[in-house]
């Protein structure tokens, strides 16, 4: 059974930094690419993040560059979201999602984490 479990989600100021975990059980974790997706209130989920299986592609969306940092460890089975200079607006559910494909298409991912909740205060 796959199992995507995140952590590090919270309550964070403006300009403030978090930064959110997601450990993965059930699967080969280096045969998939990992991403972060981040869906707010009332709103269509966003592709935040995707890192492919070796780490060497790396692609961010554009609300989030040079901000938000995704990185993984194959050894220990998890991937990692830095998200620093926090504005308001990336208050959301923060997914991680495994996939077969480096892509920004949330359809296409095959497994999903419960979620992760991110708010940021003005």
């Amino acid at each position: 059974q796959v199992q995507l479990v995140e952590s590090g989600g919270g309550l964070a100021q403006a300009g403030g930094s978090l930064r959110l975990s997601c450990v993965a059980s059930g699967l080969t974790f280096s045969d998939r690419a990992m991403g972060w997706f981040r869906q707010a209130p009332g709103k269509e989920r966003e592709f935040v993040a995707i890192i492919s299986r070796s780490g060497v592609s790396i692609y961010s969306g554009d609300s989030v560059k040079g901000r938000f940092t995704i990185s993984r460890d194959n050894a220990k089975n998890t991937v990692y979201l830095q998200m620093n200079n926090l504005k308001p607006e990336d208050t959301a559910i923060y997914y991680c999602a495994a996939g077969r494909v480096t892509t920004r298409d949330y359809s296409r991912m095959d497994y999903w984490g419960q979620g992760s909740l991110v708010t940021v205060s003005s």
